[in-house]
């Protein structure tokens, strides 16, 4: 066969195809995924207030030996025990003590025994100076003697009362309710005074002490209510009771301080998270997996008339229950991917869940 011939028929058997592809139609555009729709809402929110801060004990009382040099015979309570006011925590040795007591209850019967033989002579004077027969210098003697033995028995009930005072002091009791939080009485030991035998958190009450940026101090009041978390989960809700007047120089952090309640499950010394409710504003609400986090942005995926995906990048703020606050004006009646818009990208084409529609 002649080239021209076999080049021709090439030519020809090329258009043909050519036409034929021409007339085949498009492929349909077929939906990315199927997707249930949501729409904003806005409700009532709570403004937050997040913080961090120490648990700590609302009042501590140290309590200490008010005795130098005697012996302590007995520590009858350990840390972590839960007193009660006048309760014994310990006894120091008596003995020495009674002894000195009993010297001076003694020594007060003697100088009360003066006293009265003093009384006595001053009175039969009394009566001889209308006679003449005592001169004024003895009278005066006898006054003077008289007043001398009211000082002696005075001093000598001073140190008796005193003596008992230390016997007294041989009992350490508790001064409150409370838990025991530290103990360094050791029986056996002879301490001089002042020295601290145990450590008490009062009435077992504990505060969480919660750092706030000197800016927001204002904000707080008493009476507001905060919920601290520690990282096992446990959630404890207490009240504001103070807010402290200045803020710390170095940090610009000042301190509100919140009661918490008893048998909370705190530890005094621990370091927890936690957030204020303070006044309630209207918020525009969206579930959390409605928002799409990309490139360190946050994007909506609105649905178009067209089951079209059109990404809107938004501004988020609160986060409660699942739920997240968006910043940016978005219109109510417009109708979002609830969930999975991570694997939606703009103009993809999405199928409805059964009895969803998207509003004109």
């Amino acid at each position: 066969m002649h080239p021209i011939t076999v080049l021709i028929a090439m030519l020809v058997t090329a258009l043909l195809a050519a036409c034929s592809d021409a007339t085949e139609p498009a492929p349909e555009a077929r939906p990315v995924l199927t997707v249930e729709l949501v729409s904003a809402v806005r409700e009532p929110w709570p403004e937050i207030l997040v913080a961090s801060g120490e648990i700590a004990p609302w009042q501590e009382a140290s309590i200490g030996s008010e005795l130098t040099g005697i012996r302590l015979d007995e520590v009858l309570v350990n840390v972590g025990d839960v007193v009660s006011k006048g309760q014994l925590l310990a006894r120091f040795s008596e003995d020495g003590l009674r002894i000195e007591l009993a010297q001076l209850d003694a020594s007060v019967a003697g100088a009360t025994a003066n006293l009265e033989r003093a009384k006595a002579d001053l009175s039969r004077a009394d009566r001889l100076e209308t006679t003449s027969a005592l001169s004024e210098q003895a009278l005066l003697a006898y006054r003077i003697e008289a007043k001398a033995a009211a000082a002696q028995l005075a001093f000598a009930q001073a140190q008796r009362d005193a003596a008992a005072l230390r016997l007294q002091y041989a009992r350490v009791v508790a001064p409150d309710d409370g838990v025991i939080s530290a103990r360094t009485a050791t029986a056996g030991a002879v301490n001089s005074m002042g020295t601290e035998l145990f450590r008490l958190v009062r009435q077992n009450r504990l505060e969480w002490r919660a750092e706030i940026p000197a800016e927001s101090l204002r904000r707080l009041h008493p009476g507001d209510s905060a919920t601290v978390e520690t990282l096992d989960g446990l959630q404890v809700t207490g009240a504001v009771r103070q807010v402290a007047p200045t803020a710390d120089s170095a940090t610009r952090n000042g301190i509100a301080y919140v009661d918490m309640p008893a048998g909370s499950g705190l530890l005094a010394g621990m370091y927890v998270a936690g957030r204020f409710t303070l006044a309630t504003q209207t918020a525009t609400v969206l579930p959390e997996s409605a928002v799409v986090m990309r490139d360190g942005n946050y994007y909506l995926m609105q649905v178009d008339a067209q089951d079209r995906v059109h990404e809107i990048k938004v501004a988020t703020g609160r986060r409660q229950d699942h739920q997240l606050e968006i910043l940016t004006d978005i219109d109510t009646a417009a109708r979002f991917v609830k969930s999975g818009g991570a694997f939606l990208t703009d103009g993809d084409l999405v199928q409805l869940a059964p009895g969803e529609s998207v509003a004109p």
